[in-house]
């Protein structure tokens, strides 16, 4: 059986459909399973174990009739049986329908009119749960299994050493994401923690445990922000793994992760990782799991920035 799924979104949405894939994988253990996936979104399956092909379309663009015309051509190609779009688009249900694939899923709404099975979007819950609920046309019942990841022995290799030239390995680390990265969800300006905040919170962290290194993760976009850092906490260490494996198996070596609504918060579920979010106007049940193991502090305001550093100070002393 050959399957396609059509998941638009950023890297932390393809993370929150990995449970879908992996359940499809498990109930059918033969089926080939491809995603069509914005380019932003592609670095994300190279820690998915169960995709084999990624082709990558710009969903949001301004596309012609010709590039719609293309990717229906390269979906029909490969002959897929099902298909299954995460998207309630009329345009994605009329491309599906002109592909002529048997079983194409979708949830109920503008573009089910095209589909040969449908369900209903539950949008209140946990995201992960909601994408699941698009196997049940195909029989999968089962209650959706815990978010994993599968991170290539090279990246793991990379994350040893990494942590060796830090001068952690042993000790353990509070690994921070500041944000304001290409990895993270597009959230906006309402999901920034400022700079100060987090010299604040570091500075706590760096007098009360001395012994546990703060380590905080630098990426292309990011470096003046953690310049920034540096200038006032000196101390820290900074990593700059240059992909998502490398940065997924950097996070399990964390006694806590530290990190505001992004791609990585859910590398660090999926990794079982301590973990402290701060989310701005996005609701925490629809994004982590339930778990002593995960904790939210949400903004009073709907803007990251509102949260208080005493109020995440208290939840990682106390949480």
């Amino acid at each position: 059986m050959r399957v396609v799924a059509l998941v638009p979104g950023g890297i932390g949405d393809q993370i929150l459909f990995f449970p879908t894939l992996d359940g499809l994988k498990r109930y059918y253990p033969d089926a080939q399973i491809d995603v069509v996936v914005e380019p932003r979104s592609k670095p994300a399956y190279r820690v998915s174990k169960s995709v084999q092909e990624v082709v990558t379309f710009d969903y949001k663009d301004r596309n012609s009739l010709a590039d719609w015309s293309n990717l229906v051509g390269t979906i029909r190609d490969r002959e897929y049986d099902v298909a299954i779009t995460v998207g309630q688009s009329w345009l994605v249900g009329l491309l599906l329908w002109l592909t002529g694939i048997p079983i194409r899923i979708g949830y109920q709404g503008k573009g089910s009119v095209f589909l040969t099975n449908s369900v209903p979007l539950k949008a209140s819950q946990y995201a992960a749960a909601a994408y699941h609920d698009l196997l049940q046309p195909l029989g999968i019942n089962s209650p959706i299994s815990e978010l994993t990841v599968s991170v290539p022995k090279p990246d793991i290799e990379w994350a040893q050493k990494e942590q060796k030239r830090l001068g952690v390995h042993e000790t353990g680390y509070i690994l921070i994401h500041v944000g304001s990265s290409q990895l993270s969800q597009s959230k906006g300006l309402e999901n920034v923690y400022p700079v100060e905040n987090w010299q604040q919170i570091i500075q706590d962290l760096q007098h009360k445990q001395p012994d546990l290194p703060v380590v905080v993760i630098k990426e292309p976009d990011n470096e003046q922000f953690v310049r920034s850092l540096l200038q006032y906490s000196p101390d820290i260490k900074v990593t700059s793994p240059d992909d998502l494996g490398k940065l997924t198996a950097m996070i399990p070596g964390a006694s806590l992760m530290l990190c505001t609504d992004s791609a990585p918060l859910h590398l660090s579920v999926a990794t079982q990782t301590y973990t402290i979010a701060l989310f701005g106007s996005t609701d925490p049940a629809k994004v982590l799991p339930k778990s002593d193991k995960f904790l939210a502090i949400k903004s009073p305001t709907g803007k990251v920035a509102d949260i208080a550093p005493n109020t995440i100070l208290e939840k990682i002393w106390g949480g």
